[in-house]
């Protein structure tokens, strides 16, 4: 059966210009852990691609570099302000019963314990500054604010876990 969740999620800093600002974006990559029925392993990274058709699921970490799932970005929408950079993101995949195949444990959907990392780029104002990233994820100390590589003022903050919601 095909299901979806909602990705929610916020950054704070000085992102709306003046001195010391950065120029901040989110990526269109997600990881997120979902319950596998392909592989029969529950709470797999799955990477995530906005646009691509498909998603990879990372498989065991002992096996293979991974295999294709059946999951996509269906919306990735951003608002942006002086101060805020929010992102909502749906994630649409395909879901079936089975047992963890190594674990025992019965699949669910969304796994039992969902897990997302997000990926955020930004630009520094200092002349040449290159283009950075850095990621947020569910599973981390809040509050967490992540320094500029180049300038080291700090590019932007987390105050809130992302979340994650079970729309169907």
């Amino acid at each position: 059966m095909q299901r979806s969740v909602e990705i929610r999620a916020e950054l704070t800093g000085r992102m709306g210009g003046g001195e010391g600002f950065h120029y901040l974006r989110w990526n269109s990559k997600i990881e997120l852990s979902l319950d596998c029925f392909i592989c029969e392993r529950a709470a797999r990274t799955t990477v995530l691609e906005l646009g691509a058709e498909r998603a990879l699921c990372l498989g065991s970490r002992s096996g293979p570099a991974g295999h294709y799932a059946a999951a996509r970005i269906a919306a990735f929408d951003v608002t942006s302000g002086a101060d805020q950079l929010a992102l909502r993101a749906v994630v649409s995949f395909w879901w079936a019963p089975f047992t963890d195949a190594k674990t025992r444990h019965r699949a669910a959907a969304p796994t039992l314990h969902p897990w997302v990392r997000l990926h955020v780029g930004y630009d520094c104002p200092q002349e040449g500054g290159e283009s950075r990233n850095f990621t947020i994820q569910t599973n981390t100390e809040r509050p967490t604010s992540e320094p500029c590589a180049q300038c080291a003022r700090p590019v932007a903050t987390s105050a809130r876990t992302p979340t994650i919601q079970l729309l169907d």
